[in-house]
């Protein structure tokens, strides 16, 4: 008598997991499988660069400001006008990519232990280009390990080259990777950003403004000259909508030396006998 086919096991079938029914499941898998692969490897510390994508290193905004401009030389439209408007902008944000990355260099030598050669924190970014590639970059010049939590998005979002191989995800959910940002961060860094880093910034402030997160958890948002002009805060306070304590969650940095000397004292101070 001829046997029948096996049908498929519900968790080898490509069709039931990517359906709308499986979702509960690929949102476990998105927490299960970094928590292991973390667990794995011990890392309980991290500190968190946000910041945009769009934000390129000087050496290739110089560049295309270059070549835009003796475009323009030869074509005086409007449209190539704007341009060269907006890659004079580019250059003047490029700044933020170069701090980033020295920031991010500087951390990770400080959380190389000289003798152990053990590090205690980790650079995590989003996994992009921009502020995140300069992150990543930065911790690579270092000779130390960074995370990337990369998102499936139409543009923008790529692997950068300089996360670490064992430290790369691909994240579906927002809220999901926003987890793994909070759940291991001892700090963050906020560099000049577009909707997605007001996002992110948001988040975290709600979830320590109402407690959700507990732990001491220092928030820089480099570049006052951006960020000034970008959100007024003080205009909550004044306006009564946040407490003016909640202004006291906000330190506004300008440089990578300033950056790291707030950050290292308050780590020092804060989880200096943490594992």
């Amino acid at each position: 008598m001829k046997k029948r086919k096996l049908p498929v096991k519900a968790y080898k079938n490509p069709e039931f997991l990517n359906s709308s029914k499986a979702r509960p499941i690929r949102i476990l898998s998105e927490f299960s499988e970094p928590f292991y692969r973390f667990k794995e490897y011990e890392i309980n510390s991290t500190i968190v660069f946000f910041g945009s994508a769009r934000i390129k290193p000087k050496r290739t905004a110089k560049k295309e400001l270059l070549i835009l401009a003796e475009q323009y030389e030869t074509d005086k439209t409007l449209e190539n006008e704007e341009k060269l408007s907006a890659a004079r902008l580019q250059l003047r944000l490029s700044k933020y990519y170069e701090d980033a990355s020295k920031l991010s260099q500087l951390l990770t030598e400080w959380a190389i232990d000289k003798e152990t050669k053990k590090q205690k924190y980790y650079i995590c970014s989003g996994g992009g280009p921009g502020i995140m590639e300069a992150a990543n970059r930065g911790a690579k010049t270092a000779g130390g390990k960074s995370i990337g939590l990369n998102i499936s998005i139409p543009m923008e979002q790529e692997p950068n080259l300089y996360i670490s191989e064992e430290f790369m995800f691909e994240f579906h959910y927002f809220f999901m990777r926003k987890y793994w940002f909070a759940y291991l961060a001892k700090a963050l860094v906020i560099f000049p950003g577009g909707f997605g880093t007001l996002d992110e910034l948001m988040e975290i402030l709600t979830l320590i403004q109402t407690q959700k997160i507990q732990k001491p958890l220092p928030i820089l948002v480099f570049g006052q000259d951006y960020w000034r002009e970008i959100i007024d805060i003080e205009a909550m306070a004044r306006w009564g909508t946040i407490s003016k304590k909640d202004l006291d969650l906000l330190n506004f940095v300008n440089s990578p030396a300033e950056a790291f000397q707030i950050l290292t004292d308050f780590l020092n101070k804060n989880y200096s006998n943490s594992k």
